[in-house]
């Protein structure tokens, strides 16, 4: 069958070659050809876009500050909001396993869609139209970075106090996890030797849930201070 414009276009691109955006929105569990390669190629390009445009962008700033900020753009999260703002899950093809437990929800299934159009897009017009379409999609998260760029997180600024007093590391355990696949909340507990303390954080992914645990041994350190 013969698809249509609205089957061929993306936000800002209508492709040439209908297939590959069809392929890039075909999750592995639908069989082949599902859009993995497509995923390679496209997290190199995101990550080569972002990074320029902070380049660009950020001319005083040191790589640390563009590392963290790339980080915060690219992460699954970001990429999954993006994704759904493009309405791209509507329009992921998914296995019956998937579609029951509602993989169109999911943070990991959208942003690595999203990857997949992006390399179907530098596929189907090269680097300058994948750029000119991809960098809108980052707009407005781009705009809520911090003026002064992005510090450490909670759980490298932690190590970094530990192994700047030759501390043992801290250890993170997962306590539980709870809701639906595409929605769950992870409980991670942190806890260090020397000093002896502990804490507890939530989160939508088990990073996220270390990070906030880390902060709240950070808050403590804090008040430990003489």
């Amino acid at each position: 069958m013969r698809s249509t414009d609205a089957d061929a276009r993306i936000a800002g691109h209508v492709f040439r070659d209908p297939a590959l955006l069809a392929q890039a929105l075909t999750h592995r569990s639908a069989g082949a050809p599902h859009n993995e390669r497509l995923e390679f190629l496209g997290d190199a390009l995101v990550g080569l876009i972002v990074a320029e445009a902070l380049y660009l962008r950020w001319p005083k700033a040191d790589e640390g500050a563009m590392t963290r900020a790339r980080a915060e753009l690219v992460r699954e999260s970001s990429l999954a909001r993006i994704a759904r703002d493009l309405d791209l899950g509507g329009r992921i093809t998914l296995g019956p396993g998937e579609m029951k437990s509602g993989g169109h929800r999911r943070d990991s299934i959208l942003s690595d869609a999203l990857e997949a159009v992006v390399g179907a897009i530098y596929l189907d017009a090269g680097f300058e139209a994948c750029r000119s379409v991809v960098m809108p999609w980052f707009e407005a998260q781009f705009a809520a970075l911090p003026a002064g760029g992005i510090g450490k997180d909670p759980k490298t600024r932690l190590q970094e106090w530990l192994q700047g007093r030759q501390r043992p590391l801290p250890a993170y355990e997962l306590v539980s996890e709870s809701g639906e696949e595409h929605a769950r909340t992870f409980h991670v507990r942190c806890l260090l030797s020397d000093p002896a303390l502990e804490a507890e954080g939530n989160g939508s992914s088990r990073r996220a849930a270390e990070q906030d645990a880390a902060a709240a041994i950070l808050t403590q350190l804090e008040s430990l201070k003489p």
